[in-house]
């Protein structure tokens, strides 16, 4: 992952990046996200990443109400030079059927990341001040290397409290957006 900062070279977007610089972007399999104007590019998932994100992402759909979603890498933009990609969100499903590009901040209920060797910096501080300002009710932030823990962030004014971590090994019953009852192991473990 690399971060980017604005710079005046001929033939790239100038100082501070926009959305619609972002637009302009190739499609080349990389995911770019902006933060205040700089630019921040991170590599495709790895396996072990992706791994985590459909364990989450098929535990959260089935103890869904009917009423939300959850889905992955979507585009959430703040402002102009503040656009996000979380890993997995979970959004109101009437929210999503008006959305086509890009949802607010206020259309989320959750933000979910997954933490890579590459993304460990921005997941654990940026994006937590980020996703909080941006008035995002819910972050969490799950550590594969950790066993793995998730670690669970709640609005509280303009910042996060907590956050409250739950462990591999233990089995933990969440509240919000919902309610759903899971093992931190069951994210990293073989489906055979």
């Amino acid at each position: 992952m690399a971060t980017i900062e604005p710079t005046g070279r001929t033939g790239f977007p100038s100082a501070p990046f926009t959305v619609n610089d972002l637009l302009e972007f190739p499609e080349d399999g990389n995911r770019y996200e902006l933060f205040n104007g700089s630019l921040l590019v991170s590599p495709a998932p790895t396996p072990r990443h992706q791994r985590v994100i459909t364990r989450l992402l098929l535990m959260l759909q089935s103890a869904a109400p009917p009423e939300l979603e959850c889905l992955t890498t979507v585009n959430v933009k703040h402002s102009n030079e503040d656009f996000y990609i979380p890993d997995l969100v979970v959004v109101p499903e009437e929210v999503s059927e008006l959305v086509d590009l890009m949802y607010t901040p206020g259309d989320l209920l959750m933000a979910v990341e997954v933490v890579s060797p590459s993304s460990k910096a921005h997941d654990r501080s940026t994006k937590v001040a980020a996703y909080a300002e941006a008035g995002i009710p819910l972050y969490w932030r799950v550590e594969p290397m950790e066993g793995p823990r998730v670690y669970v962030y709640e609005l509280d004014g303009r910042s996060y409290a907590g956050p409250v971590v739950h462990k591999a090994g233990t089995e933990i019953t969440l509240s919000a957006p919902f309610p759903v009852t899971f093992d931190p192991a069951d994210l990293l473990r073989p489906r055979g």
